[in-house]
């Protein structure tokens, strides 16, 4: 028999994430949410070195467990952190729900099979949302293409079917994932889109002091992300040389023996051998917020570009410091590689740029431009530094254009506020939540 959840008892609700609570925004913007309205919310999560194993952070309560990410790292030691993770969420799961008798457990992806961890909650009745943050065979093809073939993409395929199945409703990010899912056969009826966009409380211009463009002579570009190679930041460094000048143009101007940089020599002499030529190089620099697997080579490649001094590695700052850094910049960057897995892409990176009023340069990806469309950012080719330099260049050059972007950006942003999707996002807890 379900618990009966008796009358004046706080709805409880349980969230599983195989992230880092307190780096993960989604997660927190949906625990806060729950938060302030008057829900009781508990969180599993992982457990980075020296952090303890209870917090209450923001009215959530936060329970890390003993597993720790692995980024970048290969196949079997994924499987083997998503295994340990498995095994603690569901015990942990079971011990809490025996206590706390859970109205309703949402689970976070990746992986989708999570969700099967809280099989005894889900015999006891209790209903589980399924919150898919990415296309899990998408993801791993982009991440391991040699090993997501045949059988093996069959089988991800399989789980993800068997995941939404097994869940009584399925979350995800934006309209082309929730379009890729029907198109498998998964029901319209159980698919709820719940964008990825900021808190405007949290993302407000006026709550920092805003620089204006490029006030002291010099271009401040920014990026607040994970540095792993799906986000092109060698892309980003190599466009930084070419803005500067001087050597440093001449030397990421040079084809790349790197498969993702080998097409960015433009061959029919446009834009970007116009930006090869010092005529008039920029005073640039580009801040990176963040960690990831790709920093080691991200450094390299600065140095032996020339541009060591340009390219400043801050680390990862916690998530209420980010807006005051895009504040201090002068335009913020998304790039994101191109393939099958961000084809679905939407970077909140774009929404937090545009937030504070800061003009965004973005790969040109489809969901990015389904969102945002031709005008509200200034878009560059996958991949193309020649590309993104020229994206960049436009920004300083045409002032004009660069406010109308920044207008419809904002105005954009606003129409897909986090208020309004959270207020989606509650009433979907409330209707499906027992008792």
């Amino acid at each position: 028999m379900p618990a009966v959840i008796h009358a004046g008892t706080p709805t409880r609700i349980l969230v599983v994430t195989h992230s880092y609570y307190e780096e993960d925004p989604r997660v927190r913007r949906e625990g806060e949410a729950l938060v302030a309205a008057g829900m009781s919310v508990d969180v599993l999560g992982l457990r980075k070195q020296g952090a303890t194993a209870r917090e209450v952070v923001d009215g959530v309560q936060v329970h890390r467990l003993a597993v720790q990410r692995h980024q970048g790292a290969g196949i079997g030691t994924y499987l083997a952190e998503y295994a340990a993770f498995f095994a603690r969420a569901a015990l942990a799961a079971a011990r809490l729900h025996a206590r706390r008798r859970y109205a309703l457990v949402q689970v976070a992806t990746l992986p989708d099979p999570l969700v099967f961890a809280m099989a005894p909650l889900r015999l006891d009745g209790v209903p589980v949302i399924l919150d898919l943050h990415e296309a899990m065979p998408e993801f791993f093809r982009s991440r391991f293409p040699a090993a997501s073939r045949g059988l093996v993409r069959a089988g991800l395929l399989a789980a993800e079917r068997a995941s939404i199945g097994f869940s009584t409703r399925a979350l995800t990010v934006n309209d082309a994932l929730a379009d890729r899912l029907t198109s498998l056969g998964v029901p319209a009826s159980k698919i709820t889109v719940v964008l990825n966009s900021p808190r405007a409380d949290r993302f407000d211009p006026g709550a920092h002091p805003v620089r204006p463009f490029m006030a002291d002579g010099s271009l401040r570009l920014v990026y607040a992300g994970a540095l792993t190679p799906l986000y092109q930041l060698d892309v980003a460094v190599r466009a930084v040389a070419l803005l500067a000048g001087g050597e440093a143009g001449a030397a990421a101007g040079e084809r790349s023996d790197s498969p993702a940089l080998a097409a960015e020599t433009p061959s029919d002499g446009g834009a970007g051998a116009a930006l090869a030529a010092p005529a008039r190089p920029l005073d640039v620099t580009l801040d990176l917020y963040g960690r990831g697997d790709a920093e080691s080579a991200l450094r390299d490649l600065a140095a032996g570009l020339g541009v060591a001094d340009r390219v400043r590695f801050h680390g990862r700052i916690p998530l209420e410091e980010v807006a005051a850094r895009i504040a201090e910049s002068d335009a913020g960057l998304a790039p994101t590689r191109r393939d099958q897995f961000t084809d679905f892409s939407l970077s909140t990176k774009i929404f937090e740029y545009a937030a504070m009023g800061k003009p965004v340069v973005a790969s040109r990806l489809p969901t990015v431009k389904r969102y945002f469309g031709a005008e509200a950012l200034a878009y560059f080719e996958p991949g193309d530094a020649w590309s993104m330099a020229d994206a960049i260049r436009g920004l300083v050059d045409d002032p004009d254009g660069r406010a109308a972007a920044i207008r419809a950006a904002e105005d954009r942003v606003r129409e897909l506020s986090w208020e309004r999707e959270a207020e989606r996002y509650v009433a979907l807890v409330r209707e499906l939540a027992r008792g």
